[in-house]
């Protein structure tokens, strides 16, 4: 199996990665492991791309891919937390919504981005994890601070992150009146293109809101629009998703 991960690690309970481009699965605009089924790729080749990414975790986990259960977003920019604490809800239609939070194991929860920020979290030994999707706009509502506080409502107490490759600083160029208002709200992610005009540094946001809340931070290096090794809007328009995946496993007999 071609390279899956661009960063993965196991902490205790949970197992947690960012994916890769590569170059096996979809073809064209789309070519490498594209995990978007919005984007007008072939549904066929976006499906056997998430089982691959399904099977790659597993093998993380060390557990049988059948035992995967993919989980996806319906993402929208926004702040809104879906939390899942039994199996069962997963039959419901899912709402709108830029985080998930999880207390049930082998559920594979998977943040889609192509220059917004993935964000996972996990509290393995309070049997919590979390995807959260990070663009501009949810950054500035606090959705990451909404992830956080939904993993205490349900027994989080020592959280960590890893906060995944994204458009970086000075490559997200915006209009001085949009950085203006970021840095009203976020001081630390206001910044200047390679060009010197005005730029949004959303990781870096996602950074300090995560140190307010005490939550200890693995950056993960990488710049979407600096690499073809992932996918990025801001580089080449319509494109494919990588995605921030993790999932909390099965407790072990004491």
């Amino acid at each position: 199996m071609p390279a899956m991960w661009w960063w993965s690690d196991r902490r205790d309970r949970a197992v947690l990665g960012f994916t890769q481009r590569g170059t096996a699965g979809s073809e064209g605009r789309y070519r490498g492991r594209n995990l978007g089924a919005h984007v007008e790729d072939d549904p066929s080749a976006v499906a056997r791309n998430r089982v691959a990414v399904r099977d790659a975790l597993a093998e993380l986990a060390g557990v049988e891919p059948a035992t995967v259960t993919p989980v996806f977003m319906n993402q929208v920019h926004g702040a809104a937390v879906r939390v899942i604490s039994d199996p069962a809800a997963l039959a419901a239609p899912s709402e709108p919504s830029d985080a998930i939070v999880s207390t049930v194991p082998n559920l594979a929860l998977f943040s889609l981005v192509a220059d917004c920020t993935p964000v996972l979290l996990a509290d393995p030994r309070a049997g919590v994890v979390a995807a959260v999707h990070a663009g501009r706009p949810g950054m500035l509502a606090g959705v990451v601070p909404a992830a956080v506080a939904a993993m205490r409502t349900v027994g989080a107490e020592r959280i960590t992150a890893a906060v995944g490759p994204s458009v970086c600083g000075r490559c997200y160029e915006v209009p001085d009146e949009m950085r203006a208002d970021a840095a009203a709200r976020e001081p630390v992610s206001a910044s200047v293109t390679w060009n010197g005009t005005s730029a949004i540094d959303v990781a870096a946001g996602v950074v300090e809101q995560l140190r307010r809340e005490r939550v200890d931070v693995t950056w993960v290096p990488g710049c979407t629009k600096e690499t073809d090794d992932l996918y990025s809007y801001r580089r080449t328009g319509t494109t494919g998703r990588f995605a921030g995946v993790v999932m909390l496993l099965e407790a072990l007999p004491e």
